[in-house]
């Protein structure tokens, strides 16, 4: 258990895990009693063995709580946490260094990377969080260049995320997602978004690097947001508008560009009348 504390320490004095501020994660790792480190009696082979509870891989340096389920067929990678009652299922892949926090529920074919995973959280199935967001420049010789993509997601405690939804990590500032927000099926997250607490994003949102996103936004079906773009707090977004500069006053929003809603509903009567008197 002694090797367990050295790891854990180790971990925790990463530059990875020093930009967490999650309590919930510092108290994992203070605590290496929660962690169960296998030797003697344990067949690895290229440092991977098989998982008491439910037979997954897992690499041996991987910190694993001894009340996790890693489920046949699932891989955690070296230096990862994965704490209490987290349950993982077939296929998912937890990357190097990733960090489960507590009773969180991770679907089939999740891919993890480059992430911190709050507690009581449910992961659906195919997620992706943390792979490379998508940005690139131009060279002198007009040639396209990856741009760095070296920072991390942070999701809170209490997140929802559905099935096939995609979060990028950051480049210049970590992507974030606030406790109890919940994010339908097939919600494209870029680089650098902070979302904030309490969220509700529908199906097929996407949301541009860089945006900044208050607390309690809602976000119907569809809404798209421009890149670098800044929503405060208590925005209602309808489904299919398209947010282009920054919204500055709590409300509800519509249309393309989104305009509070009471001026899109006179510009949709608006274009209803004129069609009227066209075929008339």
């Amino acid at each position: 258990m002694a090797t367990a504390g050295r790891r854990v320490v180790a971990f925790a004095s990463t530059s990875f895990l020093k930009l967490n501020q999650n309590a919930n994660f510092l108290a994992i790792l203070s605590s290496p009693r929660h962690f169960s480190v296998f030797s003697g009696g344990w067949s690895f082979q290229d440092g991977c063995g098989k998982w008491h509870n439910g037979g997954g891989t897992f690499h041996h340096s991987a910190c694993i709580d001894s009340t996790a389920v890693v489920e046949v067929g699932a891989v955690v990678h070296a230096d990862s946490v994965v704490g209490p009652n987290v349950r993982i299922g077939s296929g998912t892949i937890v990357g190097p260094s990733v960090t489960i926090a507590h009773s969180t529920n991770i679907g089939f074919n999740v891919a993890l990377s480059n992430c911190c995973i709050g507690d009581s959280c449910v992961i659906h199935n195919g997620v992706c969080i943390g792979q490379d967001g998508f940005g690139f420049f131009v060279d002198d010789d007009g040639n396209m260049i990856k741009k760095p993509q070296m920072l991390n997601v942070i999701i809170g405690n209490h997140v929802e995320i559905g099935a096939n939804t995609c979060i990028d990590r950051g480049s210049w500032r970590d992507t974030v997602i606030g406790d109890n927000s919940k994010i339908d099926n097939l919600v494209q997250i870029g680089h650098n978004v902070v979302i904030g607490k309490n969220c509700l994003l529908c199906g097929q949102v996407g949301i541009a690097g860089s945006v900044t996103i208050g607390d309690y936004v809602t976000m119907g079906g569809r809404v798209a947001v421009r890149d670098h773009v800044s929503i405060i707090s208590k925005v209602r977004l309808a489904a299919a508008s398209c947010v282009t500069k920054d919204i500055k006053e709590p409300g509800d929003y519509g249309g393309f560009p989104a305009v509070p809603v009471h001026q899109w509903r006179r510009q949709v009567a608006s274009r209803c009348r004129t069609l009227v008197r066209r075929n008339s």
